[in-house]
Parts: structure tokens; C-alpha cells; sequence
């Protein structure tokens, strides 16, 4: 019975963190309801588009008020601008991006989540006939809640590892503490992912590589799940840098074997190689894409579903229908967290895959 208690408990808390998400931007249960099918389901549409959008401040939730105002509950984080100088000032002069912020006698706006310059006061975005902005852009250094939780997960890894350096050399390299939980992890990157694909000859060297972008990939994952909105992986931009390391660390590991094979196949006809040549030059861009897409579309997409299965909730407004969705909702968020080692774990194996390529040394003479 105790057992049942809890798992209720647990349920209800996860059912009510989810909805914390959804309050984040102003919109209530009520305000849903109250709308057509039609105005619930674009509402709906507009709000998952803007949470996977990153934002110039740190909102944990929000709540309408008696009276109709509606109160965010967070703190601002710094903008920072180039613009005929350093602009530097608090994004709650935007006020929520409900404002038009006056610095240094500029103005700016935001507008889909991005800076602009306007006239005055009560300037506004000019559009194209595509509905792109036509204003000055500032160059824009801000510190935003994707860039807060970059750091934060530097901070949480930092403080980890750390610990368990420190520990093995106290307890004669012997874990203990949280470095319990992670010496396993740490050895199954090593012989499972690191070791078969790069070879123990030169496995040591990526070593520390592969790990970092295990533990920030799996740790950002799962920040991304909790209501607080922080997703750093369906940003392309993170993805892009990722890729574009294991690409540099890949380029610049090639030996001379590794380049012989892409350049001029040995054992293959001279026509061939001219053909084959440029593909398999491309093929070097071509992975890192892929790991940059796989990665960004696959987190992507499961924030899009969950949130519109929970999204169906409110469109439904009855007990049978709203009851699946919670259900369908609930062991999807559970899928998800297998999701955030799984793209953790794909990200890493590909990535040693890619280094061993590189530095494996190939014997065409002795064959």
C-alpha cells in the first residue's frame, strides 16, 4: 500500500511540473478552455513554437491574477549589444518582450526571440512580404537562458569530476561518494564505445573528449525535460558546435592512410578514383552534418509531441479524452529520458567511430 502511495504521489508531482511548463508563458488552464477548438489548437501551436525558442530571460513560471494581469515569477539575465558601441543593460527593460527598451538613446525591440532596432519608443518591426523583419540588427553577445544552463552544466561537471579526482587520491584509487555512480559509466565509454572503435593504440588521447561530450549531451538532455524550458540541443547552433569539434578532431587526427583513401583509393582503377574522389570528400562533411542533424531533430521532435499530446489535454475538455493524452504523455516523458542517454550515447559512438577512421592504419601492400 505504501508502495501505491508513492508511485501516486510521484505521479501527480510529474503531472503538475509538466503543467508548471505550460503556465510558463502566461497561459492558463482557464484561458485555454475558454477559447474556440480553433483558438485553442493555434494557442497550442504558438506556444510550443515559443518554448523551444530560447529567451533573454530566466522565467520559471507565470499566473493571471484577479484582476486580469498576468505576473511572471523568474529574473532577468544581461543583453549584451554591439551597436556603434557596447550596449550592455537587464532584459527586463523589454518587460517579457512586451517593451521597447531605451539604451544609450537607441532603442530595441524583440521580436521571435530576437533583437531589433526601432525608431523610438513606440517604434515598430517592419516586414517584408515574406514577414521578415526589415529593422537594424545589433550584433547580439547576450547572455541567454540557453547560455546560463551551458554553464551551469559546466559547473555541475566540473564540480563532479573534481570530487572524484580528489576521492581516488585519497582513497588510494579507489572511488567513493558520486564517484561510485560515475566509475562505471566512465569505464563502459572507455571499453564498450572508445576502446572497439578507436583501438587501445591511440583510444587514450580521446579520451577526455568523448567523455565531456557524453556527460554535457545526457546532462543538458534531461534539464530539457524539467518545466523550467531549458532546451540546448534543439538549438542547431549547439549542435553545430559539437559537430564542427569532432570534425576539426577528426581533420586534424587523419594520417596519412586516412587522406590515401579519400584522395586515391588503393586497388581501385584510375577512373574510378577521379569519380570517387569528390564523394569521398564530401562524405567528411557529410558525418558531421548528420551528427549536428540527428541530434537537433531528434530532441527537437520529442518535445514537439510530448507538449502537443499534453496540448490535446485542453483541446479534448473531457474525462476519457484528457485521461489518454495524460496517460500517452506520462510513459512518453518516461521514453524521453531513455532518449537523452540514447542521442548521448549515438553522439559518442559515431564521434569515436569517426576518430578511429582517422587514425587507423591501413597494410594495402601486405594484402
Amino acid at each position: 500500500m505504501r508502495v501505491k502511495t508513492y508511485l501516486k504521489s510521484i505521479t501527480l508531482f510529474l503531472f503538475l511540473l509538466t503543467f508548471m511548463s505550460y503556465g510558463q508563458e502566461g497561459h492558463t488552464e482557464e484561458q485555454l478552455l475558454e477559447g474556440t477548438k480553433t483558438d485553442k489548437e493555434a494557442e497550442i501551436k504558438e506556444y510550443i513554437l515559443h518554448h523551444l525558442k530560447d529567451s533573454y530571460d530566466f522565467g520559471l513560471y507565470s499566473y493571471t491574477t484577479d484582476q486580469g494581469e498576468t505576473k511572471h515569477v523568474g529574473f532577468p539575465l544581461p543583453v549584451i549589444l554591439w551597436d556603434n558601441g557596447l550596449k550592455v543593460f537587464l532584459s527586463s527593460k523589454f518587460h517579457h518582450g512586451e517593451e521597447v527598451a531605451e539604451v544609450g538613446g537607441n532603442h530595441y525591440k524583440v521580436y521571435h526571440s530576437k533583437i531589433y532596432k526601432v525608431d523610438g519608443p513606440n517604434g515598430e518591426i517592419n516586414e517584408d512580404e515574406h514577414h521578415h523583419a526589415t529593422n537594424e540588427k545589433p550584433l547580439d553577445f547576450s547572455i541567454t537562458k540557453n547560455v546560463v544552463l551551458i554553464f551551469m552544466v559546466f559547473a555541475i561537471l566540473f564540480f563532479m569530476f573534481s570530487r572524484m579526482a580528489k576521492a581516488y587520491k585519497s582513497n588510494n584509487g579507489l572511488p567513493k561518494g558520486i564517484g561510485r555512480i560515475l566509475e562505471p559509466i566512465v569505464l563502459y565509454v572507455r571499453d564498450e564505445i572508445a576502446i572497439p572503435n578507436i583501438g587501445e593504440k591511440h583510444y587514450k588521447k580521446y579520451m577526455s573528449y568523448l567523455l565531456t561530450v557524453f556527460f554535457f549531451v545526457w546532462v543538458v538532455n534531461l534539464f530539457g525535460l524539467t518545466p523550467i524550458g531549458m532546451n540546448v540541443t534543439n538549438n542547431i547552433a549547439v549542435t553545430l558546435c559539437l559537430a564542427l569539434i569532432t570534425y576539426i578532431i577528426t581533420t586534424f587526427s587523419g594520417n596519412k592512410n586516412y587522406w590515401k583513401h579519400i584522395f586515391w583509393m588503393p586497388g581501385v582503377p584510375v577512373p574510378m578514383k577521379i569519380i570517387l574522389a569528390p564523394i569521398e570528400l564530401l562524405g567528411t562533411f557529410i558525418k558531421p552534418f548528420a551528427l549536428m542533424i540527428r541530434l537537433y531533430a531528434n530532441i527537437t521532435a520529442g518535445h514537439i509531441v510530448l507538449m502537443s499530446i499534453i496540448g490535446m489535454m485542453f483541446i479534448f475538455n473531457n474525462w476519457i479524452g484528457s485521461s489518454l493524452s495524460f496517460v500517452l504523455a506520462f510513459v512518453l516523458a518516461i521514453l524521453e529520458l531513455l532518449v537523452a542517454v540514447l542521442q548521448a550515447y549515438i553522439f559518442t559512438v559515431l564521434s569515436a567511430l569517426y576518430f578511429g577512421m582517422a587514425v587507423e592504419e591501413h597494410h594495402d601492400e601486405a594484402h
